[in-house]
């Protein structure tokens, strides 16, 4: 950034709404510094929000999270207001309200009547357009998106939104702000759902289809995901914590807004959970069961064989598949015409396997070597599949301390197929312009808590791979759903890294 570096000392800013969110914004606005206008239409509540604040504020002191001088001074900056006129003088305001346009268009209308020219207008809105609410307003210039999330003390990211006719002095301005307030600031282009609930797509939907094609169940999923490629969560488990009755209808906006793009298609299932009221913890029942907002009694994603290990012999003979039996500790012999016979294919499913390479489909047992295998292996057959093959294979890697997860047959296994998905949309976003690619990687960490960001995990998985497993997914199953982005596609033919522009 060369334009504008840091707020100036003294800024001033208000924040209308004194919510959630709202009060959040004030927090961090004040921790950083900065005097901060607090306004709520509803009498009292803007003296309330400061109330509740300080005392939050006061619980950090007692945690030693800071100093006593330092909630003090953040306490003085905070002034509820009870007319909008008020706050004349402000720099910036940041509106917090709830999500409906015409009242976001008399805010702005209002605002525009109250502060100066100057003064930069930002929205925290995660689903209206910024462009649609600054087409009322005389200064479109000015007004911007400054998307946080839930809850703001916590969550480091905020998104600076930039419509068509936001100026590169008010995003260098909100950016500024941003840090001023302690957080890492991201510049996205204004479209469907931002930059993090589009992202976010990728990880759930495809959870959802997995689930759909009967590949494997909830718990095997989350277990997979939370096991072979370090998410916090599984994407069944984040959707219960999130509310199914938020993240269907976020689903829908994107999808719609993007034009029915197939990438961001959901499935009927996610909206029977919200028809049928199984909305995740906060209503006892989800993918999974909770009380008191903990799981109880999930079901096991783990294979217990019943059968004894034994010798395994190589569908293929590379020195990959080689290495991987011995990490797996499988013993590796001449096919007898009864033993389990391995592969580890890569995009495709153990049907497709079993014919390319000519070999008994009823014995092959496909092992997914992509992502981390120190904790669980997932095993896949082909419809019609021997299961006792599987259990010999499975009994050997448990001997080896690692937990097996045994699915159905599909192109990607499970942890493939999410991984390169949720790549893939990165990389698309990265084609269209949303937002630069460190920045897209920086938001999915901080905003979702990725481990990686989506172009981190391509750059991790390789970007040949992730490529050659969504044309795989493309070609078995001829849905235009796992269409490789552009991006993928050439920095994988052309062995650029990733990120190169």
């Amino acid at each position: 950034m060369t334009g504008i570096e840091q707020v100036e000392k003294g800024t001033k800013i208000a924040v209308i709404g004194a919510g959630a969110m709202g009060q959040g914004i004030v927090q961090v606005s004040a921790q950083g510094g900065l005097q901060v206008y607090i306004f709520d239409r509803e009498e009292g509540s803007a003296e309330a929000a400061k109330a509740t604040i300080a005392k939050r504020l006061e619980r950090l002191v007692e945690k030693e999270r800071i100093s006593q001088e330092a909630c003090q001074q953040a306490i003085s900056l905070m002034q509820p207001v009870s007319k909008l006129e008020e706050i004349a003088d402000a720099d910036f305001v940041v509106e917090a309200v709830f999500e409906d346009l015409q009242v976001k268009h008399d805010i702005f209308m209002k605002l525009e009547n109250i502060v100066s020219e100057s003064c930069i207008l930002a929205s925290n809105t995660s689903s209206i357009p910024i462009a649609s609410i600054a087409s009322i307003c005389r200064h479109p210039s000015r007004i911007a998106g400054l998307h946080f999330f839930n809850p703001v003390p916590l969550m480091k990211l905020v998104e600076v939104i930039v419509a068509a006719a936001t100026s590169q002095k008010t995003t260098e301005a909100l950016v500024a702000l941003g840090k001023q307030m302690t957080r890492t600031p991201v510049v996205v282009k204004d479209s469907p759902g931002f930059l993090v609930n589009t992202g976010g797509r990728a990880f759930t939907t495809e959870g959802l289809a997995i689930y759909q094609d009967r590949v494997a169940t909830p718990e095997q999923i989350d277990a997979i995901m939370r096991d072979c490629y370090g998410f916090r969560m599984g994407p069944f488990e984040l959707m219960d914590l999130t509310g199914i009755d938020v993240n269907y209808p976020v689903s829908q906006i994107i999808y719609n807004g993007f034009m029915q793009d197939a990438r961001l298609r959901t499935t009927a299932n996610h909206k029977a959970m919200v028809d049928a009221g199984r909305l995740g913890r906060k209503a006892g029942q989800g993918w999974f069961s909770y009380e008191d907002g903990k799981m109880v009694n999930p079901p096991s994603p783990d294979f217990i064989p019943q059968s004894q290990a034994g010798p395994v012999a190589l569908a293929s003979n590379s020195p990959e598949l080689i290495s991987l039996c011995k990490e797996l500790g499988l013993e590796i012999s001449a096919d007898d015409g009864s033993c389990p016979l391995i592969a580890a294919p890569i995009g495709t499913d153990a049907s497709d396997t079993a014919v390319n390479l000519g070999v008994d489909a009823r014995r092959l047992v496909c092992i997914d070597s992509v992502g981390n295998l120190e904790k669980r292996v997932v095993l896949m057959m082909a419809p019609g599949g021997d299961k006792s093959a599987a259990q010999k294979v499975a009994a050997s890697i448990i001997s080896s301390g690692r937990a097996v997860t045994l699915i159905r047959d599909s192109a990607g296994f499970v942890g493939q197929r999410l991984a390169a998905m949720v790549a893939n949309l990165g990389c698309f976003m990265a084609d269209i312009g949303l937002a630069s690619p460190n920045d897209i990687d920086t938001a999915m960490r901080l905003g979702l808590n990725y481990p990686k960001g989506p172009l981190e995990l391509a750059d991790h998985l390789g970007a040949g791979t992730v490529f050659t497993i969504m044309q795989e997914m493309q070609r078995i199953s001829g849905d235009d759903r796992y269409r490789p982005s552009l991006w993928l596609r050439r920095h994988a033919q052309l062995n650029l890294t990733i990120w190169e522009e």
